[in-house]
């Protein structure tokens, strides 16, 4: 084959490739001195212009110089004023200054070629330009030298010099080269690729992964790092030296890794244990079962908080009103667990419901054939199948939970937790230095975890796809474990149903705990003033959902069928975000969006973008979950056939991981529905949540608002959640029915 073809390194590419790109870089230099000349005579123009109308403006009277030049430095910032007051060689000079260092100029360049030509052209009244940059106090100025008239008789009265600070204009002039050659830059690297790759959509690809997690985790977790090491006279240790020296802080860090494992344990379980009944047994009611274990995530996070202090807190429905008991206490390890995880079982559930499905039943089949019980096929095959999912279902729920500040804030009592320590040095303190080294120890279990689960997974192959899928499942529980497995989910539906029972209830209280009264005052008055919250939430949300669902199965086929140069560390920093505390995201996103080139604060996409970072780790682990039991000779055998990369994804790849699509675009729009922590600090007058609105009704008392909100919230989630089921459809290759042996 001709090495032309097959993009091959040849010399003769090597000198066409290096021609190119000198050209380009021949052109992008002269676009930009192109640019730079039209910007300086732009900027010459309106120096030259604001010069003038300023000294038209000054006043006649010598005593009211003084309170304009005033006037002008409040206005003008970047511009200091010399007056000299009279005619040059006819009248007795008054000498009026701006400040020491634009006298000490003055005085020091009088004598000057460049300064008697300015006095000559004011003689005769024209505006002076001057040719020669002047430092100020280390500053470079440009000078501009104006008469100063009185048009009531046509006679100059005096000189103004205008010395406009230029650091502005050298600023924007480096912005506009270093834009230049990212352009350029991004051209040769699109250009080489096309040029000497074998798959260049694969490569684009690769490249586009690692540019959107370079931005937007990379570069602001840089800018959270450099807060940490300064102060206000520069580099410093004195953060860390604060944290790591504090027993309470350490204490905190400890009751953090204690409240993760605790509650990624008891979530695994309970999440498996839905997921397994779900897709693996017979039982009716799988609509409404998966409906109770998708109903966590579409609520605020601290709203399942404020359920359980109002019905078990030192003043609660049942523990004081219908119990009377006066010593019990919800607060603390054993209240945070119990609502962790019920708030993030579901994580676990929406992981390992498309790693249950994805198992190709020929191998429990064949067990069950050889007169296997159902408990021995259940643990030989069925379990360390699943054991991808539950690592990862593990690992997410570890990190959320580390994350999580908002239900500690409530909760936690006397406990204390690491993301709630950096969540109050930062609002309460305003300690940004310490909050955001606080949240980056949050990093060390996270990436122990990972290290550890990636480790345990890669001992071994979990391929059970490897054709066409059996379209059978085999129900592998007999009925009196059926009836106990049945009777535990029933106990946590019943548990679930009676905690947001009580926000729906609240919806009809006028002051819950105080006022039982029945009214509908509430559904009014919270729809009206959250009305454009709630909107701009949908909007957002539905923006960020595709994008995030589209990016999660891609790098989950980048990770796992390809080998690049850096795929671990693009697997560890699209896991990142998710390990760190809402609140740093959040500063970290306004320390690096906040300035040239990227101002992003205060507009949507800031918002998108925090919503698809935070949540594409899940959709990546679900994805990288599948996509380990799919043997990649159906990939390999598509491409032998001369199917683009595209084309494998779209027709092979996508229909075979369409629980973990579906999945991940579910999980992204109800998390972006109900996110709290990073958004917070991410808001503006122009795009609000309706999250932070319910939060504030909390905080306020008004639980009855809080509940309408909160409620009309999870009737919109639920409704898009059912039309995203429908109008993506499973697809029939991987549609599976169970029947009893």
């Amino acid at each position: 084959m001709d090495p032309e073809e097959t993009g091959v390194f040849t010399k003769k590419k090597a000198i066409a490739w290096a021609l190119t790109l000198g050209i380009a870089l021949s052109i992008a230099l002269w676009l930009n001195q192109t640019i730079q000349s039209s910007f300086d005579r732009l900027y010459r123009e309106h120096l030259f212009d604001t010069a003038t109308l300023l000294s038209q403006s000054a006043p006649h009277e010598y005593d009211a110089i003084e309170a304009w030049m005033k006037s002008l430095r409040t206005r003008h910032t970047d511009l200091s004023i010399t007056i000299i007051h009279g005619v040059p060689g006819f009248d007795e000079l008054k000498f009026l200054h701006s400040s020491e260092s634009m006298k000490d100029l003055f005085l020091a360049q009088e004598n000057s070629r460049d300064f008697q030509r300015a006095i000559d052209h004011a003689f005769y009244e024209e505006t002076y330009f001057s040719p020669l940059s002047y430092k100020i106090r280390d500053r470079e100025v440009q000078l501009i030298v104006s008469p100063i008239m009185d048009y009531s008789f046509y006679d100059m009265i005096g000189i103004a010099f205008f010395a406009f600070d230029t650091g502005s204009r050298k600023e924007y002039q480096g912005l506009i080269l270093i834009l230049i050659l990212l352009v350029w830059g991004g051209f040769a690297i699109v250009f080489s690729l096309i040029r000497f790759s074998r798959d260049s959509v694969l490569g684009f690809i690769i490249l586009g992964l690692f540019g959107i997690v370079a931005l937007f985790v990379a570069y602001p977790l840089v800018e959270a790092v450099r807060l940490t090491f300064t102060g206000l006279d520069g580099f410093t240790l004195n953060n860390w030296i604060r944290v790591l020296q504090n027993n309470q802080y350490l204490r905190a860090l400890w009751g953090s890794i204690q409240l993760g494992i605790f509650t990624a344990t008891a979530s695994t379980l309970v999440g498996f244990l839905f997921a397994f009944v779900i897709t693996r047994t017979t039982v009716p009611g799988k609509k409404m079962l998966t409906a109770m274990a998708t109903l966590p995530i579409i609520s605020p996070p601290f709203s399942l908080t404020l359920s359980i202090i109002l019905l078990f807190g030192n003043n609660g429905l049942i523990t004081r009103q219908l119990f009377g008991w006066q010593d019990f206490s919800i607060y603390g390890l054993g209240g945070l667990t119990i609502v962790q995880t019920m708030g993030m079982f579901p994580i676990a559930f929406l992981t390992m419901v498309g790693v249950l499905q994805a198992i190709d039943s020929t191998l429990e089949d064949a067990a069950m054939n050889l007169r296997a019980s159902r408990f021995q096929t259940f643990r030989t095959i069925t379990l360390p199948l699943a054991v991808p999912g539950i690592l990862s279902s593990w690992l997410l729920v570890f990190t959320n939970s580390l994350a999580d500040f908002a239900n500690p804030l409530l909760l936690a009592g006397s406990y204390r937790v690491l993301s709630v320590e950096a969540y109050l040095e930062v609002t309460g303190m305003n300690r940004l230095g310490n909050g955001a080294a606080l949240s980056l120890l949050l990093l060390l279990p996270t990436l122990t975890a990972f290290l550890v689960q990636r480790f345990v997974v890669s001992r071994k192959s979990y391929v059970t796809v490897t054709g066409k899928p059996s379209s059978r499942l085999n129900d592998l529980v007999s009925k009196p474990v059926k009836v106990v497995l049945v009777g535990l989910i029933s106990v946590i539906c019943v548990f679930l149903v009676s905690l947001y029972g009580t926000i729906v209830a609240g919806c009809f209280v006028k002051s819950w705990g105080i006022d039982y009264t029945f009214t509908l005052d509430n559904f009014r008055e919270a729809l009206e003033r959250g009305g454009k919250a709630l909107l701009d939430t949908f909007t957002l949300s539905a923006a960020a959902t595709p994008i995030a669902g589209i990016l999660a199965m891609l790098a989950a086929l980048v990770i796992v069928r390809k080998k690049f140069w850096g795929k671990r560390l693009l697997e560890m920093l699209i896991l990142t975000p998710f390990a760190i505390p809402g609140t740093l995201i959040g500063i970290s996103f306004i320390l690096a969006f906040n300035k040239a080139p990227f101002i992003l604060v205060g507009t949507a996409a800031i918002i998108v973008i925090n919503y698809v970072i935070r949540e594409l780790p899940v959709g990546v682990e679900g994805g990288v979950a599948t996509l380990r039991q799919i043997d990649p000779a159906i990939e390999e055998a598509a491409q032998d056939l001369g199917a683009s990369v595209p084309t494998v994804f779209r027709t092979i790849v996508l229909p075979l991981i369409r629980p973990a699509f579906i999945s991940s675009m579910s999980y992204t729009f109800v998390r972006s529905m109900t996110a709290v922590s990073a958004v917070i600090f991410l808001i503006s007058a122009r795009w609000y949540h309706i999250t932070v609105q319910i939060y504030n009704f909390s905080e306020n008392l008004r639980f009855g608002l809080a509940s309408v909100l909160a409620t009309t919230l999870i009737a919109i989630v639920l409704g898009v959640f059912g039309l995203m089921r429908l109008l993506v459809r499973e697809n029939k290759n991987l549609r599976k029915t169970i029947s009893s042996k």
